[in-house]
C-alpha cells in the first residue's frame, strides 16, 4: 500500500480523501492555491504545498505545478478527486511517466469513454443498449439524413462534453444547421474540440447511474443512484436506490453495468450513466472515469468506503467485495451550493454564522467553517448532506429535519430551494424526470 499520496484537489472531496488516507495509515499531501491557503484540507494534511494563484488554470489545473509538490514531498501516488484533472487522460499518463501510482482507471480507458461517440460505440460493442445515433457529424447533409432514419427530435451533444455544453434539442429540420452551428461553437469553446454527434432526444427521462469497480479482471455493480433532480444538467439530489426500478429491471441494469465494466478489463471505481424513457428501458449515456460527487449515498445503503476501495484497487489489491452484496434501507444526498436559491446565481462571501445538523443517520461532507471566506474562483459546492433510513419515507422526513437544522449565513445558498422541493408532490411521491425543477 502506499505510504504517502498527494490530493491534486481542493474542498470536500480532498477532505474526504485525506480521511480515508488516515484512516488506512497513509500520510497525505495537499496541494492549494493562494486563495486556499486558510483551507480545511490544508490544515488537516500531514504536509501541504502551494501550487498557485487563485486562478485554477495556473493552480489546480496546472499539471507541472502538481507533479513537482508531488516530487518535493517525495509522494508515491496522486488521487485527482473529481473535477479539475480527474478525467484528463494526460495527466494520468504525466503522473505515471513520472514514477508516481495513479489513482484512477488507465489512460487508454479514460480517453476511450472520455470520447462520447467512440464510448457508445464500445458499450454497444459490449451488449449495452444504447439510444439511436449517429458518429460524428461533419455536415449539414449527414445531419439530415440522420434525421430521417432516427425521427424528430434529436439532441445534438458534444462528442468531448459534458454538463450540458454543447447540448441542443432539433424539433424542425429548419432549425438544423444553427444549432449544429451553435453547437460546435459551444463545444470548442468548452472542450477544444468541435466534434458533435446526434442522439434520438427523450423528452422526460430518468437518470440513473451504476457504481462499478473493477479490478482489470472481475467487476461489481454496487447498485444504482437515482439523479434525476438536475437544473441544465447540473444534478441536485441523488438517491439510492431508485424507486423507479423494480428487482427484475434492476437485475438487468446492474448485470449489463458489470459485464461492460469487466469488457474494459476495468481497474478503479467508475459510473456507467443511463437514462430511462417513460416504459423504463435503459440506455447508455456515458461512463465517469473517476469517483463521483453522489459516491457518498452507495456507501451509506452500502457500508463500503469507496475512496479506501479505489486506492487499494490502484495499489493492485484484487477486488475481495462480494457480487451479492446488497443494500440496506435508502439514502439521499443534497448538494448545498453557495448560489441564490431562486436565480442560481453563484453567491460567494464571509460564511458570517453556521449550524451543521447531526443526529443518527445525517451526514455532512464539507470543508466550510463559521468565518470560511467562499472563493469566487471555483465550483460554488459548499457542502454534501446526506441522510439514511430504513425507507424512502423514512428518509425524507430525516431529511427534512436536517434541513431545518442546516444554517449558513453571510452568502445566499439553496437551501430554500431544497426546502420547496422536499414539499413537491412530484418528487415525494418518487414522479421525477430530468426536467421536474423546471416546472417547480
Amino acid at each position: 500500500m502506499f505510504k504517502k499520496v498527494l490530493i491534486a484537489n481542493r474542498g470536500e472531496i480532498a477532505l474526504r480523501v485525506i480521511r480515508a488516507c488516515r484512516e488506512m495509515g497513509i500520510r497525505s499531501v495537499a496541494v492549494h492555491s493562494t486563495a486556499d491557503a486558510d483551507a480545511l484540507h490544508v490544515r488537516f494534511a500531514d504536509e501541504k504545498v502551494c501550487i498557485g494563484p487563485p486562478q485554477a488554470r495556473a493552480s489546480y489545473l496546472s499539471i507541472p505545478a502538481i507533479i513537482s509538490a508531488a516530487e518535493i514531498t517525495r509522494a508515491d501516488a496522486v488521487h485527482p478527486g473529481y473535477g479539475f484533472l480527474s478525467e484528463n487522460a494526460h495527466f494520468a499518463d504525466v503522473v505515471k511517466k513520472c514514477g508516481f501510482q495513479w489513482i484512477g482507471p488507465q489512460p487508454e480507458i479514460m480517453r476511450l469513454m472520455g470520447d462520447k461517440v467512440s464510448a457508445r460505440a464500445t458499450m454497444e460493442k459490449a451488449g449495452v443498449p444504447i439510444l439511436p445515433g449517429t458518429g460524428v457529424i461533419e455536415t449539414d447533409r449527414q445531419a439530415e439524413e440522420a434525421i430521417e432514419r432516427i425521427g424528430l427530435p434529436v439532441i445534438i451533444k458534444a462528442s468531448a462534453g459534458g454538463g450540458g455544453r454543447g447540448m441542443k434539442v432539433v424539433e424542425s429540420k429548419a432549425r438544423l444547421s444553427a444549432q449544429l452551428n451553435a453547437a460546435r461553437s459551444e463545444a470548442q469553446a468548452g472542450f477544444d474540440n468541435p466534434a458533435v454527434y446526434l442522439e434520438r432526444f427523450i423528452a422526460r427521462p430518468r437518470h440513473v447511474e451504476v457504481q462499478v469497480l473493477g479490478d482489470g479482471k472481475r467487476a461489481i455493480s454496487l447498485g444504482e443512484r437515482e439523479c434525476s433532480i438536475q437544473r441544465r444538467h447540473q444534478k441536485l439530489v441523488e438517491e439510492a436506490p431508485s424507486v423507479a426500478l423494480d428487482d427484475e429491471r434492476r437485475a438487468k441494469l446492474l448485470g449489463v453495468a458489470r459485464k461492460a465494466t469487466e469488457s474494459l478489463g476495468y481497474q478503479t471505481v467508475g459510473t456507467l450513466e443511463f437514462l430511462l424513457d417513460e416504459d423504463k428501458r435503459f440506455y447508455f449515456m456515458e461512463m465517469n472515469t473517476r469517483i463521483q460527487v453522489e459516491h457518498t449515498v452507495t456507501e451509506e445503503v452500502f457500508s463500503v468506503d469507496l475512496v479506501r476501495e479505489q486506492m487499494k484497487l490502484a495499489a493492485g489489491e484484487p477486488l475481495k467485495l462480494p457480487a451479492d452484496i446488497r443494500p440496506r434501507g435508502h439514502a439521499i444526498e443534497l448538494r448545498i451550493n453557495a448560489e441564490d436559491p431562486v436565480t442560481f446565481a453563484p453567491s460567494p462571501g464571509r460564511i458570517t454564522a453556521l449550524n451543521l445538523p447531526g443526529g443518527l443517520g445525517v451526514r455532512v461532507d464539507t470543508h466550510i467553517y463559521n468565518q470560511y471566506l467562499v472563493p469566487p474562483f471555483y465550483d460554488s459546492l459548499l457542502a454534501k448532506l446526506i441522510v439514511r433510513a430504513e425507507t424512502r419515507p423514512a428518509a425524507l422526513a430525516r431529511l427534512r429535519r436536517a434541513l431545518a437544522e442546516f444554517v449558513v449565513e453571510g452568502c445566499k445558498t439553496n437551501l430554500d430551494f431544497f426546502r420547496r422541493l422536499l414539499a413537491n408532490a412530484e418528487f415525494v411521491a418518487g414522479k421525477m424526470d430530468t426536467h421536474l425543477v423546471e416546472r417547480m
